[in-house]
């Protein structure tokens, strides 16, 4: 069962913009910007979990 909430840490990438990971869960993902980080996030979340398996219902993205 997933948790109601899962949180990225996101750090600055010289090579890619920004990436993403998922705290306690096996989740990255990069991006050139915040804003397609965003949704690069919201695909990786959908991806990882399988279909009928819960998703969380909130998603945060935390800057370092």
């Amino acid at each position: 069962m997933a948790s109601s909430e899962i949180i990225f840490e996101v750090l600055e990438d010289p090579e890619c913009g920004y990436r993403a990971r998922a705290l306690g869960e096996d989740i990255f993902t990069f991006a050139a910007t915040i804003d397609e980080l965003k949704a690069m996030v919201k695909e990786a979340v959908e991806c990882h979990f399988d279909e009928g398996e819960e998703r969380p219902r909130i998603v945060c993205i935390s800057a370092v």
